[in-house]
């Protein structure tokens, strides 16, 4: 019987450098799509997904991050006092709306070294990892409700996937994979390969779901050049001794670790906003 998934792993330790000098003081998941932190989306869907046993891998610089799922009394006092009742609202839910546990990665040693700091909080746990400034918008199921479907159809590791342009293979983590059913069964992964070297056009896209074994690997691992811990050299090897599936995420993806994938996202978010979609549609036309 597949057990209860509810844990899942944000590792926001890193230091968002392709967003300087933003993110020299503020976190890059405090960066707002409209009027909301990236790292607050991620929660929502992962909390629409059933996972609300939450752990964020932070570090140095990031208490922003816990203060924004902290209660602030002062300020929801003020807003209730001034009779703001929908702001009051919005803020009481935010700090509400999930317990959220954090652990510090005390150096930069990469996604999988994150990862594995929360190895001692997930147990021996199947578990969920979500890379928040991977921003996923769907209509009906979010991207880690997807992989949970998948999940606890086979009881094994899923990976969020998406078909990427060609030229672009050379910035994600591409997969190998085969069909198994109306299931796709991941044999190999390359981290970032040149455009001829890719197996594929499909890309890791910062939704997964493992086994505890990933954890075992993780610790085994060997660090690479710069002495980073790979989380795609575990999964690699995962691959070999259990079966790992993939999940072409429907949805509509952004990269909102960058400056443009993050305005793209803004620009789509802010047109479909209830209050301020109909202003910025025709500020925008005004502008191009």
């Amino acid at each position: 019987m597949t057990q209860l998934l509810r844990k899942i792993i944000f590792p926001t330790a890193g230091m968002g450098t392709r967003f300087l000098p933003a993110t020299k003081a503020t976190p890059k998941e405090m960066l707002t799509i409209v009027d909301k932190p990236l790292i607050q989306y991620g929660v929502e869907e992962a909390l629409d997904a059933g996972m609300d046993e939450i752990v964020m891998v932070t570090g140095r610089g990031k208490r922003a991050i816990e203060d924004h799922f902290d209660i602030s009394a002062e300020l929801e006092a003020n807003l209730h006092a001034a009779g703001k009742d929908e702001l009051y609202q919005t803020v009481s839910r935010v700090a509400r709306m999930a317990d959220v546990a954090y652990i510090r990665q005390k150096q930069p040693l990469g996604l999988g070294h994150a990862v594995l700091c929360a190895a001692a909080w997930v147990g021996d746990e199947c578990f969920g990892i979500s890379l928040a400034d991977e921003l996923i918008l769907s209509n009906d199921d979010g991207a880690m409700q997807q992989l949970r479907a998948v999940h606890e159809q086979t009881g094994a590791s899923v990976i969020g996937l998406a078909c990427v342009p060609k030229d672009e293979v050379n910035r994600y983590g591409i997969v190998k994979a085969s069909h198994e059913g109306d299931l796709l069964r991941l044999q190999a992964m390359v981290e970032k390969p040149a455009v001829d070297d890719a197996p594929s056009d499909m890309a890791m896209i910062g939704r997964y779901i493992f086994t505890p074994r990933l954890f075992d690997l993780l610790r085994e691992a060997k660090p690479s050049v710069g002495g980073e811990i790979q989380l795609t050299d575990a999964i690699c090897k995962l691959a070999q001794e259990e079966p790992v599936y993939g999940v072409l995420i429907e949805g509509e993806r952004f990269d909102a670790g960058n400056p443009y994938g993050f305005l793209l996202a803004n620009a789509k978010l802010g047109l479909q906003h209830p209050d301020y979609g109909d202003a910025l549609r025709t500020a925008l036309k005004s502008l191009v």
